[in-house]
């Protein structure tokens, strides 16, 4: 739908699982800014106008998540929303049941490019190179090895690898076991391929689609996460031969799925040339590097998509590269960890007091440099003072007595 004109649009309300980056943003382009968010770190409290918790800790309680609700907490911020933008997790909002315009794409568009077996279909009658996706009837005609993970959203954290049947079986029984409601029917059992993770950051209107930037993307990195394919952050720009049919690819796909605004497509830079892996509808976690790396504002350029108004294609200033930092046990989050979180001068900082689960996310740190290698080594510098610190303080402090209050 048509969003209202930059003069009359001041009061926005973002909503999903972790919106710090979007709220910080619209907050620097002059919004007054509010939030429902499932983390409340303390640097979205400092962008946002107001903030509340999301009432969910699980996908199962998002999908359960009632718009009444939603309605109710955003009665409780006494300001009336001129525009409502959905972050991860609460992409497919029903636009009708709100008052005022939703700035994103309608929700049928946003669950077909979602969906990674459709999308394969797609991009298979495209011409599209892709891995190869099967269905839980075809058990029998894998061929290995095979990447396992959720139909939709993930950040690869119940991504997994099955080099035989065997391992198949036992990794879906496993993924069972850590959310019922992944099972055969939800989740895609995808050939593995071998490349560079990577990615193309768009703006798009109805008539036109602009590739902004081309980012490296940091998966499973060991100094960051124990975790072997959670998304750790990226790098922008992307410098590699394959980066303009990457662009060319992901324009084609944004007017075929007819996406509005801030999307991304998930690419592996293979010996073959580009694969498309899957498109991630919505503001990317890459948009903090765009933005330092390319200098523009992505919040008021996704606004400005609803008007039909793409910006220049912006050109890349150095290296901005983001590290997000996993935790590798429970951490009870009191004020000398906080403070040296704060002096890394990243984002994402949780709040004194709370708690950051086992293989959650801790804090994201970030570096701008005139070269790739200067950016890795700035954020590995930065999460090995954070795990030492957090080495010293455990031996010191002890784990016992945490109090029970969680991050979200």
């Amino acid at each position: 739908m048509n969003g209202p004109e930059r003069g009359n649009m001041q009061n926005i309300l973002i909503i999903g699982f972790d919106t710090r980056n979007i709220v910080c943003s619209a907050s620097r382009a002059g919004y007054t800014v509010c939030s429902i968010d499932a983390f409340c770190d303390f640097d979205l409290r400092e962008c946002a106008y107001a903030s509340v918790f999301l009432e969910c800790r699980t996908i199962q309680e998002l999908h359960q998540l009632k718009t009444s609700r939603i309605k109710a907490q955003m009665a409780e911020f006494g300001l009336e929303f001129d525009a409502l933008v959905p972050g991860s997790g609460l992409e497919m909002l029903n636009h009708k049941d709100f008052s005022c315009p939703v700035l994103a794409s309608s929700p049928d568009a946003m669950q077909k490019a979602s969906d990674k077996l459709y999308l394969s279909k797609k991009l298979e009658a495209l011409g599209i190179p892709h891995p190869r996706c099967y269905s839980p009837e075809e058990l029998d005609a894998v061929e290995y090895p095979v990447m396992i993970k959720p139909i939709s959203g993930g950040g690869g954290v119940f991504n997994r690898i099955a080099r035989s049947k065997q391992e198949l079986l036992a990794i879906l029984e496993e993924l069972h076991g850590l959310n019922p409601e992944l099972k055969e029917e939800t989740v895609v059992i995808q050939e593995f391929l071998e490349g560079i993770p990577s990615s193309v950051s768009l703006l798009s209107t109805k008539n036109e689609a602009l590739s902004v930037a081309v980012n490296e993307q940091l998966i499973g990195i060991p100094w960051l996460s124990r975790l072997p394919f959670v998304y750790c952050g990226n790098i922008t720009p992307f410098r590699n031969e394959q980066a303009d049919e990457m662009e060319a690819l992901a324009e084609e796909l944004m007017l075929e799925f007819r996406l509005l605004g801030s999307n991304g497509v998930d690419f592996l830079a293979s010996k073959k040339g580009p694969v498309v892996l899957e498109i991630n509808p919505r503001f990317q976690g890459s948009l903090d590097t765009v933005e330092m790396a390319m200098n523009i504002n992505l919040f008021e350029a996704h606004a400005g998509c609803f008007r039909g108004e793409l910006p220049e294609k912006p050109k890349a200033k150095g290296f901005a590269a983001r590290g997000v930092i996993y935790s590798d046990r429970e951490l009870f989050i009191d004020q000398k960890l906080m403070e040296l979180i704060l002096r890394e001068k990243g984002a994402d900082v949780p709040s004194q007091g709370t708690v950051v689960e086992p293989d959650g996310p801790l804090t994201s740190l970030f570096a701008r440099t005139s070269t790739r290698e200067e950016a890795v080594l700035s954020l590995e510098k930065g999460a090995n003072r954070i795990r030492a610190f957090i080495e010293n303080h455990t031996k010191i402090e002890g784990t016992l007595g945490l109090p029970r209050v969680y991050k979200n």
